[in-house]
């Protein structure tokens, strides 16, 4: 398996470390963190009795460990634990530093996970990005296996990432009891992945799978809950125009959304392969803003005519709008969103990224290959859309 330099950076102070299952937490902190005790919630023998007896954890942290980092791993499996450790942040101050890596927010929604007062940052672990791998990213295989690193270091990526789904539906939704109804779970994975890239309906998505609206309303928190997938909201500030006021949804990774889609005789490749490159560019940009530790929030723009904007990155460090199209030449009609959000924000810095190979500059905006983009994208340096 081949192990690639991350992003992400270590604030050096407690930390939790949030992420979806596969994309490479406790690799990178084996990496980092050679001589840190290490103790493994996914073992059941350590999470049975950390489970029954949370105190146990401060025994086996000063019998184990001098004054060093701890990693609690997966600490969801027994939120209990974080009492403990908030008292061994308070009473050995500066002695040990504290590293808690989880995959399902739930249960620590639950277990009030700010009972640390603030003591611990919060970091989160995404998929590859096109600049960790390199030379070797493959923008046509990305957009059918994705980039989640357990799927993408294996020899065949699109068996790994059909059990890569099975192992997420099998421990952390049938043995956590989140739904109770799995079957139906699974029509909704399967309704849902339409909506990837696409304005949130639920009333659509429960008639095609067969449940009621606020069952939907659940399982979609489910989703977000093992961070599998995420909303944007429409973005609003000063708005001089009528705006729809429902999210999008995406997936978390090309790949899962490519998995989960049904495709047949009826379906276009061409629409399938422009929401994976969309949802592709959503997750890059998503984690070059938080290994940036960038001060904008991503968003979208549409307003109730129809003119849309596919993303809308706002905060301090600037206003910037994107729009993604798959196809390779250029048409007119592509940038009519661009130029219309550019009417009402003089300001902002926008770009198109398409699916050719050459730059382009047509009324003033830069059409950029999208592979090139997502190349260039690194955290901590400039958005990459300068003018072609």
């Amino acid at each position: 398996m081949t192990t690639l330099p991350r992003f992400l950076r270590d604030p050096g102070v407690h930390f939790f470390l949030f992420g979806p299952r596969g994309t490479g937490k406790t690799t990178w902190l084996k990496a980092t963190h050679p001589d840190a005790l290490w103790i493994d919630l996914l073992e059941p023998d350590v999470e049975r009795e950390l489970t029954a007896r949370p105190e146990k954890l401060r025994r086996m942290v000063e019998a184990g460990a001098g004054p060093g980092v701890v990693i609690v791993d997966e600490v969801q499996r027994a939120p209990e634990v974080l009492t403990v450790v908030h008292r061994l942040m308070e009473d050995r101050k500066g002695h040990y530093r504290f590293i808690l890596t989880g995959s399902n927010s739930r249960k620590l929604k639950r277990a009030h996970v700010d009972l640390l007062g603030g003591r611990a940052l919060k970091r989160a672990m995404h998929p590859f990005l096109a600049a960790e791998i390199g030379p070797s990213f493959d923008l046509e295989k990305t957009l059918v296996t994705g980039m989640v690193p357990a799927v993408w270091n294996h020899p065949s990526p699109s068996e790994a990432i059909r059990a890569y789904l099975s192992l997420y539906i099998r421990e952390e939704v049938k043995m956590e009891g989140l739904v109770r109804d799995l079957g139906g779970f699974n029509r909704f994975l399967e309704a849902v992945s339409f909506s990837h890239g696409g304005v949130l309906n639920l009333a659509a998505i429960a008639r095609e799978c067969e449940v009621g609206r606020s069952t939907v309303s659940g399982y979609l928190d489910v989703l977000e809950d093992l961070m599998l997938s995420f909303r944007l909201p429409v973005f609003t500030r000063r708005a001089k125009r009528h705006l729809t006021r429902h999210d999008k949804l995406y997936l978390f990774d090309a790949g899962v959304y490519r998995t989960l889609r049904p495709s047949g005789p009826l379906d276009q490749p061409e629409e399938m392969g422009g929401a994976a490159l969309e949802g592709l560019v959503a997750q890059h940009l998503r984690a070059w803003i938080d290994y940036s530790q960038a001060s904008l929030s991503l968003y979208y723009w549409r307003t109730k005519s129809g003119t849309e904007v596919d993303f809308v990155l706002y905060g301090s460090d600037g206003l910037f709008a994107l729009e993604v199209k798959s196809h390779a030449r250029v048409f007119p009609k592509d940038l009519r969103g661009l130029k219309a959000f550019r009417e009402d924000y003089p300001m902002a810095r926008v770009a198109l990224l398409h699916g050719g190979p050459r730059p382009l500059l047509i009324d003033g905006i830069p059409c950029l290959p999208c592979r090139d983009f997502l190349g260039a994208l690194v955290p901590g340096d400039p958005l990459p859309i300068a003018e072609a």
